[in-house]
């Protein structure tokens, strides 16, 4: 087996991936506070 040299893995699309995946949770809680106040000004 060979030895672990730390930090030499490569990340690269596991930054690509947690990039998107926060993207998606900001757009998405955007959209929930929009709704939110949507909801708010039509009273319901």
């Amino acid at each position: 087996m060979t030895e672990h040299k730390h930090g030499s893995m490569d990340i690269e699309e596991h930054e690509k991936t947690f990039e998107g995946f926060v993207r998606f949770s900001a757009i998405t809680a955007g959209l929930a506070i929009l709704v939110l106040i949507f909801l708010a000004l039509a009273n319901s």
